[in-house]
């Protein structure tokens, strides 16, 4: 890193013996970012919003100042694939990214957004909150828009071109693509085609492409050639969410997927991935089976097997039985005296007859389905930034520890990866991949969205029992400019924007 010593912003303060002072000044900051680690400890000057100077340690000056001594300051990580806005209007402190030191959250993810884009963007003029967003656009919230509830079926062209007008209203309002969720509902019952004209849209507004894959665990394979069929056919930037090999019989065939992507990229097509570092996924419980074969019980045997275990489905939260809550299907099953099958069967029953009456029903599950060596080949994989895919409610603790887990199981413990890679998978690459400019970078100029963490101690501390609890070891964040978390706290400051795609 370079020392640069020219001051960028203006109404600055010269003292009597002529030395600039900047807003804020930290101090004799060791620095990492764009995967570099600085022997050299910095000051780095704060102006308003911006990173004003980078300066060797003791050249600069502050109306106030931080001593970081001991400590990284890294850039504020940016949660690329995010569901921390579901609460953040009641709770903008949004305590459950900033404690973790994410300072940008991408939202609109699994196919799911605000409609329209422009009026959810425009709501944050008037609500502030702490932490940056940005959108991107959701297929099945579109497809909702013009089918409504008679999605289970192919759509027709009318119906698709409802929908590109819809999408183009919402590229038109800074959204960051196209996101699809296609193992749910409604955007299961899409046609390849369907997702294809969609896609096809993004490439006059230079848009991105996200995706829930269509399968994650039985049709692996063929969701994967079908999101680099779409990169490769509409030169469109694609990217693999929350990356997994979410059944038995994938498990150790990561080499084979990342074989494929390398050959796709070396062809020309941008394909890109997020993952969050735990071997369970949340969701609700209908997406344990593709075929909406509900009652099936060779088929919830064959979910039990293959996919995941009684014991390893943990219900977050059941509307028919709200005592379920936290417990496992192995539990439930036996106080009802059922096979776990039929009792998979069951339940699902009992939730589509609580929502059949007409009231906001929820089945949501943590389910343990991937193999630790797996996530940890994707995570070291080049084009793999961290996610969170996190929520400040639920019972899966990436929603509260997900960017700490990975400082403190990942590389501490576990050296999967060094400091410096994870933090550049945590900031640049993220920013790169998502396209958002002038973050993810400690560099002059660039918004002043700042992570100082002790990597002798940072811990994530939420558990699958207590989901909520802060990580250990964040120091300090800061949002543009603005200290948003410290002490273990929120600091109460909202000085988080809107991030448009550029």
């Amino acid at each position: 890193m370079k020392n640069i010593l020219i001051p960028i912003i203006p109404f600055l303060i010269i003292t009597s013996c002529g030395q600039v002072k900047y807003e804020f000044v930290i101090r004799n900051a060791s620095v990492i970012s764009d995967g570099i680690e600085s022997n050299t400890e910095y000051d780095i000057a704060i102006q308003a919003d911006t990173i004003a100077v980078i300066a060797a340690s003791g050249s600069l000056k502050g109306l106030e100042e931080l001593d970081a001594k001991g400590l990284v300051l890294s850039p504020g990580f940016i949660d690329t694939h995010s569901h921390h806005d579901r609460a953040i209007k009641k709770s903008p402190s949004a305590l459950a990214a900033v404690s973790q030191g994410i300072t940008t959250i991408v939202v609109g993810q699994d196919g799911g957004s605000a409609i329209p884009l422009k009026k959810f963007f425009e709501s944050f003029k008037d609500s502030a909150v702490a932490v940056n967003i940005a959108s991107y656009s959701g297929h099945n919230s579109i497809r909702y828009q013009v089918m409504g509830e008679d999605y289970k079926r192919k759509a027709t062209q009318k119906e698709i071109d409802s929908m590109v007008i819809l999408l183009n209203e919402d590229m038109k309002a800074g959204a960051l693509g196209l996101s699809t969720g296609l193992e749910y509902d409604p955007g299961i019952y899409s046609t390849k085609d369907e997702v294809m004209q969609l896609t096809k849209v993004l490439t006059q507004y230079k848009g991105r492409y996200i995706s829930h894959l269509r399968s994650e665990d039985r049709y692996f394979w063929d969701a994967l050639n079908e999101i680099i069929t779409l990169g490769r056919e509409t030169k469109v930037p694609v990217q693999i969410s929350h990356f997994k090999l979410a059944m038995r019989g994938l498990w150790g065939k990561t080499d084979s997927a990342l074989q494929i992507l390398d050959a796709a990229r070396k062809e020309g097509i941008n394909i890109t991935a997020d993952l969050y570092p735990y071997t369970y996924w949340s969701s609700t419980i209908r997406v344990l089976f593709p075929n909406r074969n509900f009652n099936d019980e060779k088929e919830a045997a064959y979910i039990l097997r293959e996919v995941t275990t009684p014991e390893g489905i943990i219900f977050s939260s059941y509307s028919p039985n709200p005592e379920y809550g936290g417990k496992n299907l192995a539990e439930v099953a036996n106080l009802e005296k059922k096979t776990p099958e039929k009792m998979l069967i069951e339940l699902i029953k009992r939730l589509n007859e609580c929502e059949a009456k007409g009231g906001e029903c929820s089945g949501s599950i943590v389910a343990t389905s991937m193999a630790e060596q797996d996530v940890k080949k994707l995570m070291q994989w080049p084009y793999t930034n961290i996610c969170s895919d996190g929520s400040s409610s639920g019972r899966h603790p990436r929603g509260y520890g997900a960017f700490t887990r990975v400082l403190g199981h990942y590389v501490r413990e576990e050296k999967t990866l060094s400091l410096e890679d994870a933090i550049y998978k945590m900031t640049a690459l993220g920013a790169d991949q998502i396209g958002i400019p002038k973050r993810g970078r400690i560099k002059v100029g660039y918004y002043a969205d700042l992570v100082l963490f002790d990597p002798a101690v940072v811990k994530d501390q939420a558990t699958i029992s207590n989901a909520q609890q802060i990580s250990t070891g964040i120091a300090h964040v800061w949002v543009n400019g603005k200290e948003v978390f410290t002490s273990g706290k929120a600091t109460g400051k909202l000085s988080g924007r809107v991030i448009y795609r550029q």
